[in-house]
């Protein structure tokens, strides 16, 4: 296929395993799900629903839905967050140790508890409503979310088991895991990542010594402001506010040193009003490090929690492993290679380690072209998918570096440049171009895309 305009992140190929069985898989092209299992828009006419499909242990029904790749399934049962001395679990440690120290109660006892081990296949309910994310919501495309089917899919975000926790009675917890979502090929995004989501509810009692004379709740809802909700008095919100910003900027300097620089930027999450960002400076740019907020009442309320009000944060864990650690490649998380592992092999989460390059490969770049179809519903991340799962992690990157419209046909042509450079050893150009050609084949044969010749 050297003939095909081929111009020389995230998924790999999948071998048998005792957790993982497919049975039927094929692909299909994007739309978006909603929650309910409503119809959406149309898959393309070559697409056909999947038997069944077994991930980690458990059967599911296929249906028009199911986008779950081959390399992610085979991925899932390593849990990086949990695998000692790995640049993720150490952040973990660092992330559970100031919370249990910042937060104590009058036993002595940490306030905080952490679940690291809930199962990422949730609902598209827990996942999407029990978070009041709206039906059109780009998160809820399949281009941007893995489905196994229309009613089960993998987390998008530790976020997801919110609403469960809250109604098993808790009020402080951090959730920890892995995380999934179908993005762009390049050294700072893989589809499988790690996240730390917290939650701290408080009640009246709580929140106000009782000679404040202060109210968590109107006694009427208000209006909602840029500033609160309907709900919540002004003062429960500044105080609220106050505490989750300190507690942030303090978890900041834990993580980067105490002279980090940092700033907060208003946000939007359908999870929680008002909301912000937090920003660090690391090395002259800024870096957004969380998101957070004052949770939505409605959430609390229908989790069986009306009396409290609570604030809440989602971190991503690879986004500060890279900074604190100097990583300059994501896929280096998932390396073997006991050159790279040995570098944390630490007692204390805390000790200051910065990576040393083991070895630096060369990279071999080819492109690909081809004609999208005109009737098609054709997503970048769905071509994104068909790469990472068959080049693996010799996929560095993948940019679209050409577009055009065809005058007389109307057809549109992709030009996309794929970056081959495998983290432990040298690639042979035979590998490449295997690996390569099977992108075009399997582009093809899934996406009804015609490549172009030469």
């Amino acid at each position: 296929m050297n003939n095909i305009i081929l111009r020389p992140l995230f998924l790999r190929p999948v071998k048998s395993s005792k957790n993982v069985a497919l049975k039927s898989f094929k692909y299909s092209t994007s739309s978006y799900v909603n929650s309910d299992g409503a119809s959406t828009p149309a898959l393309a006419p070559n697409s056909s629903p999947l038997a069944t499909l077994t991930v980690s242990g458990k059967q599911f029904e296929s249906d028009s839905y199911t986008n779950i790749s081959e390399g992610i399934i085979k991925r899932m049962p390593r849990k990086l967050h949990q695998q000692k001395n790995h640049p993720i679990n150490l952040i973990k440690e660092r992330i559970v140790s100031y919370f249990y120290k910042k937060f104590v109660g009058r036993t002595g006892n940490p306030v905080f508890s952490v679940y690291d081990n809930l199962d990422p296949i949730v609902t598209t309910h827990q996942n999407f409503d029990a978070l009041l994310v709206p039906r059109n919501h780009v998160s809820r495309q399949k281009s941007d979310s893995y489905y196994l089917n229309s009613k089960y899919m993998l987390r998008a975000h530790t976020t997801a088991h919110q609403s469960d926790l809250i109604s098993s009675g808790l009020d402080n917890f951090l959730i920890i895991g892995d995380v999934y979502r179908r993005d762009t090929v390049d050294s700072t995004h893989y589809p499988i990542f790690h996240q730390c989501d917290a939650v701290r509810l408080q009640t009246q009692h709580e929140l106000f010594p009782e000679e404040w004379d202060l109210k968590v709740f109107e006694k009427r809802p208000d209006k909602r402001t840029d500033d609160k909700q309907a709900e919540h008095t002004v003062d429960a919100v500044r105080i609220l506010s106050y505490q989750l910003k300190t507690t942030l900027q303090d978890l900041a300097k834990t993580l980067f040193g105490p002279d980090v620089e940092y700033r907060w930027v208003e946000a939007y999450f359908p999870f929680t009003h008002p909301s912000w960002e937090l920003e660090i400076k690391h090395k002259g740019e800024w870096l957004e490090l969380l998101g957070c907020g004052i949770m939505e009442h409605a959430i609390v309320a229908k989790a069986g929690a009306g009396d409290r009000i609570g604030w809440a944060f989602g971190l991503g864990l690879e986004r500060v492993a890279m900074r604190v650690y100097d990583i300059p490649d994501i896929r280096l998380f998932w390396s073997t290679d006991r050159a790279f592992l040995q570098q944390f092999a630490v007692d204390d989460p805390f000790t200051a380690v910065k990576y040393k390059p083991v070895s630096v490969y060369p990279i071999c770049v080819n492109d690909i072209s081809f004609w999208i179809p005109p009737h098609g519903d054709f997503s970048q991340n769905d071509f994104f998918d068909i790469v990472r799962t068959v080049g693996g992690d010799m996929i560095e990157e993948v940019s679209l570096v050409d577009q055009f419209v065809h005058p007389k046909k109307r057809l549109t042509s992709h030009c996309y440049r794929i970056t081959y450079r495998h983290m432990e050893r040298t690639l042979t150009k035979t590998e490449v171009n295997a690996v390569h050609n099977e992108i075009g084949r399997r582009a093809t044969e899934v996406l009804g895309v015609s490549v172009r010749m030469t």
